[in-house]
């Protein structure tokens, strides 16, 4: 008999392999619920990590944004590093 989490298993797989050909919805209709029941069993989002949250919480900021040239915009990682290291020394 299988447990609750090796039916899940099964099931994921049995979706994913309905993937590789055009399924038919007159024998099994279905197959829609059923993606969307496997999408709702994957597992939670993993933490950020601290330089993830440094970043998030920074890159807005103007002092770590590139002002001109064809960077305009985007963030100065350089700059991101140098401030998260300094900001950890302390």
């Amino acid at each position: 008999m299988p447990t609750p989490k090796e039916r899940e298993y099964y099931r994921m797989g049995f979706v994913d392999g309905m993937h590789y050909g055009k399924p038919d919805t007159k024998y099994m209709p279905n197959v829609k619920s059923m993606e969307e029941e496997v999408r709702s069993i994957r597992r939670p989002k993993r933490k950020l990590s601290p330089w993830n949250k440094f970043v998030k919480a920074n890159s807005k900021k103007p002092r770590f944004r590139y002002k001109s040239g064809a960077k305009r915009g985007k963030v100065n990682l350089k700059a991101l590093g140098v401030a998260y290291r300094k900001k950890k020394r302390r």
